[in-house]
């Protein structure tokens, strides 16, 4: 914790703190890749995809390195007791550049520009929308872990956490630039990715539950069928880089919105998502 003389001072610890300022650092990075592969894309006549494709793809890169950073700071403030509203706030700001802004800019100009054809600014409106609510569920977040615990409450999120809705977009907006390359017809996937926004946008501000999984850490029991499992798409994610994370994020989406609702108690101890009572520390 960095020293001061003021006791009014926020307290700030330094690995979790840096693990945020590397969520930032990745998301300012990608949202200047992105404008540079803008700049070059509309030099021309037309739009140039092609010649703005690597940016895009090292934004790509960079957000997901941010859902790393941002994983790993609330594992580490959880792991050392160092939670801190100082931490809260600064992950709450870096992940508004890292998983709002970043893939905003990305969608609407990597894949949604033909949108514009059809309506004229239809692409920048649906971009504007997804930031604005996940800046709403951010400020939410941050409103709900201030107010003091109720009996019975527990680690759910409510509606979606911005870092998944960010890796859901990004992964197919990844997976529509390998399909690109490969001569497949793209032609109906910015239609796909425009319902997504749209739906992630409404899905951040719901009351759907998604679980946190903030019990699972070192000590967590385990069987040898989960490792099996973790093991197979470990492999898979390495072989099949191009579908496995929109594959990963959609299960993560899926599992909230129409899986977990039905099952049972014991199914869900099982696979970490435990459903107990507990207090809520991490947006």
């Amino acid at each position: 914790m960095f020293r001061s003389e003021d006791p009014d001072e926020p307290k700030i610890y330094l690995l979790p703190n840096l693990m945020t300022a590397g969520n930032l650092a990745c998301g300012f990075f990608a949202v200047l890749s992105i404008f540079n592969g803008i700049m070059l894309a509309t030099s021309s006549d037309g739009y140039n995809f092609e010649a703005a494709q690597p940016f895009y793809e090292r934004a790509i890169l960079l957000i997901f390195a941010s859902c790393i950073f941002d994983l790993l700071d609330g594992r580490l403030a959880r792991l050392g007791g160092k939670e801190s509203p100082f931490g809260a706030e600064f992950d709450s700001l870096a992940d508004v550049i890292s998983f709002g802004m970043a893939p905003s800019l990305l969608m609407a100009k990597a894949v949604l520009f033909p949108l514009d054809e059809v309506v004229n600014g239809l692409g920048w409106a649906l971009a504007c929308l997804y930031v604005l609510c996940g800046a709403i569920r951010l400020a939410r977040f941050n409103c709900l872990a201030a107010m003091p615990k109720k009996p019975g409450a527990d680690t759910d999120f409510r509606g979606i956490p911005i870092p998944m809705a960010a890796g859901f977009i990004t992964s197919l907006t990844f997976l529509i630039i390998y399909l690109n390359n490969n001569d497949h017809d793209i032609g109906a996937w910015k239609y796909l990715l425009a319902g997504a926004m749209l739906g992630l946008s409404i899905l951040m501000i719901s009351d759907v539950r998604y679980p946190s999984f903030k019990k699972v850490g070192w000590k967590t029991k385990g069987s040898p069928l989960v490792i099996v499992i973790a093991v197979i798409v470990l492999v898979a994610t390495v072989k099949f880089y191009w579908v496995m994370p929109v594959v990963l994020f959609s299960a993560y989406l899926l599992y909230g919105l129409a899986v977990r609702p039905f099952l049972p108690k014991r199914v869900m101890e099982e696979i970490g998502d435990d459903p107990s009572p507990a207090m809520d520390d991490e947006g």
